[in-house]
């Protein structure tokens, strides 16, 4: 299968925009009457015919929707504090969203050395690697946050959502995320920098009703650990 994303479907037609229309008709050379798969990013798939193959807007007709391939289930909201290379934090994107994650909100930290990266990009990323993984949902991407005003910002009313913060200070009490994960049920996982969380973060974060945890026995680059959250998460919603 070969799968487009649009963002916008309506009244049964749709145009790619143009990157998505270069690569079906430059790439691909794909040509009027031809049928594509295109999917909203909102679990929405359709099989669609090439009305005009512009390789700049190239519209299509809806012909049918079809069946979504991967029900949306319980979603992970990943923040996690951008690394100093910003490829690492474009690698984990990629992956985050083939393995599965409902969004990604990249956070300001005390102990942050990148404080911005421009989303724009990182979602072009989480396009290609929905389509790629064949996924119908596409992640929110959020700019960042300074934590402390995330939490902040937080209804104080109870929430849902199961919350969590793995940091590194070894000698306070932790649970193994892989634990502490329940199915069936929402969850956030913070992820620290490269010098983890700050005390007062940390301490924010329990003040808050987030639950400390581990990532394995192993000191973990940032990335890694968060693509460590989301695959456990994963594993143990897989139906």
């Amino acid at each position: 299968m070969q799968l487009f994303y649009c963002e916008n479907i309506t009244d049964g037609y749709a145009t790619l925009d143009a990157d998505e229309s270069r690569h079906a008709v430059r790439v691909l050379r794909l040509r009027e009457g031809d049928e594509i798969d295109v999917t909203d990013g909102r679990g929405g798939l359709f099989r669609c015919r090439i009305a005009d193959a512009d390789d700049k807007a190239c519209n299509v007709e809806v012909a049918e929707q079809l069946p979504v391939l991967n029900p949306q289930l319980p979603t992970l909201h990943l923040m996690v504090a951008p690394t100093k290379n910003p490829a690492r934090m474009e690698w984990l994107v990629e992956k985050a969203v083939e393995v599965g994650v409902g969004e990604i909100t990249l956070l300001q930290c005390d102990h942050s050395e990148r404080t911005f990266l421009k989303t724009d990009r990182l979602h072009k990323i989480a396009v290609s690697a929905m389509k790629q993984s064949l996924h119908t949902w596409l992640p929110r991407i959020n700019p960042a946050v300074k934590l402390t005003d995330w939490l902040d910002a937080q209804p104080s009313a109870l929430n849902p959502q199961l919350k969590f913060i793995a940091h590194c200070e070894a000698d306070k009490p932790r649970t193994p995320l892989a634990t502490a994960l329940e199915p069936g049920r929402d969850a956030v996982v913070l992820i620290g920098p490269e010098g983890d969380f700050s005390q007062a973060e940390i301490d924010a974060a329990l003040g808050a009703g987030f639950l400390p945890v581990s990532l394995g026995p192993s000191r973990l680059r940032t990335e890694t650990a968060a693509l460590y959250a989301v695959t456990a998460f994963n594993i143990l919603n897989e139906k």
